[in-house]
This record gives structure tokens, C-alpha cells and sequence, in this order.
């Protein structure tokens, strides 16, 4: 199976990126900071160029809700309305080129740039879609083995580095932290993924592995 990409290279660059290299800024974060926060003014795109990021919503009663997890090449902040519903912090050191979207506004209709958001707003609406699916129609031990099949096909390498913490993947699947630990070691138990730490693994067997995701 070829894969795509490793976690600290982006892609080709797109016309998007090409438009923040002359107009837009590479900003450094620090593992754990802010990149920007929910109901704050949408006023900026950020594309990722390295590290890894995930997006979190608070709900009113103080629960959390993680509506993605984003890596090189992606972009986030793209919103149809005036604010984030998201916040978005690092999960990693990361680097983030950060646009003004009136920045975009100004190259509206020039072809190759509208087709590149429209493919970026493509991709967030079915991930939102699959994760929806996923939450409402997998057991537990299909959502870890879908969640861990994902990241390896995103990340792109043999040996997978998790950026995210138990924690963060069962608020992202809607079960425990205990739950989580138990599926894993399940799918250890049958071969499927090897860890060999808490935030490395590898996939053994990936038939078995995309049967349980499918």
C-alpha cells in the first residue's frame, strides 16, 4: 500500500499556498498553544507546513467535543460564516502560514485558487460526514481500528507517531479513555497493531485492519 505523505512535509504547493508565500506570514507554535479560538472572528486561513493540530469545541456544559485532527498541507479556519466554531490549538511544535481572507477576496474568481477552497471545503465536509457515520454506526473497536487506519494512511509512514494522547482520541470517537485502552489492546491481542510505546505503533495486518475500519 502506498501512502501519502510524512507528518512533517507538505504536499506539492497548491495556488492557496503559492498566494500565502507572497501575501501571507509563517508563524511558529508551541505544543499545546492557542492558534485561534472558538466564536473569535474568522478573519484568517491558516494552512498547516508542519506539526500536527486539532480542533475542539466546548459545549455549555464543559465537555469537549474534538472536531478534527489536521496535519501538512491542510488547511483550517475555513469558515462560511463571521466566526471560528472551533478553537484550534498545536499538537506539536508547528508552523502555520496565516492569510487574511481579505486577502482571498481580492483573487475571487481567479480559477485554479477557487477550485483549490472548493477541494479544501470538499474534503472538511466528508470528514465531517465519516466521522458522523462513524460515531453513529461503529461498535468501539471499529472506531479505534478506523481512528488508527486514518492516521496511519494520513501520516504516511511505516512507524506511526501519534501527535494526539489517549484522551484526545476517545473525546474525537465519543467513548472513555478506559474504552480506548481496551480496544487497543484488543487489536494488539489479534495482531493487527503492534505498539511500541503509547504514541507509536504499526500496522501488522491491514486487511484485518481495513475489514474492522470498513
Amino acid at each position: 500500500m502506498t501512502l501519502a505523505y510524512s507528518p512533517d512535509t507538505a504536499p506539492a504547493a497548491s495556488p492557496l499556498a503559492s498566494l500565502m508565500d507572497r501575501v501571507g506570514l509563517r508563524m511558529p507554535f508551541a505544543k499545546g498553544e492557542e492558534i485561534f479560538g472558538q466564536d473569535e472572528a474568522a478573519d484568517m486561513i491558516h494552512s498547516i507546513v508542519s506539526g500536527a493540530v486539532r480542533t475542539t469545541r466546548l459545549q455549555s456544559d464543559g465537555r469537549r467535543q474534538i472536531g478534527d485532527f489536521y496535519y501538512p498541507g491542510d488547511i483550517i479556519g475555513l469558515e462560511t460564516g463571521d466566526l471560528y466554531r472551533f478553537s484550534a490549538e498545536a499538537l506539536s511544535d508547528c508552523v502555520i502560514h496565516v492569510v487574511k481572507r481579505s486577502s482571498l477576496h481580492v483573487l475571487r474568481g481567479d480559477g485554479s485558487l477557487d477550485r483549490t477552497l472548493w477541494e479544501a471545503t470538499r474534503r472538511e465536509l466528508e470528514r465531517t460526514q465519516e466521522h458522523l457515520l462513524m460515531l453513529g454506526r461503529k461498535s468501539a473497536c471499529e472506531k479505534v481500528a478506523s481512528f488508527l487506519r486514518d492516521v496511519a494512511q494520513r501520516v504516511g509512514c511505516e512507524d506511526v507517531s501519534l501527535p494526539m494522547g489517549r484522551q484526545d482520541m476517545a473525546d474525537y470517537l465519543g467513548l472513555t479513555i478506559e474504552t480506548v485502552s481496551r480496544m487497543v489492546t484488543q487489536l494488539q491481542g489479534s495482531r493487527i497493531v503492534e505498539f511500541a510505546s503509547a504514541r507509536q505503533f504499526r500496522v501488522t495486518r491491514w486487511p484485518a485492519l481495513e475489514r474492522l475500519a470498513a
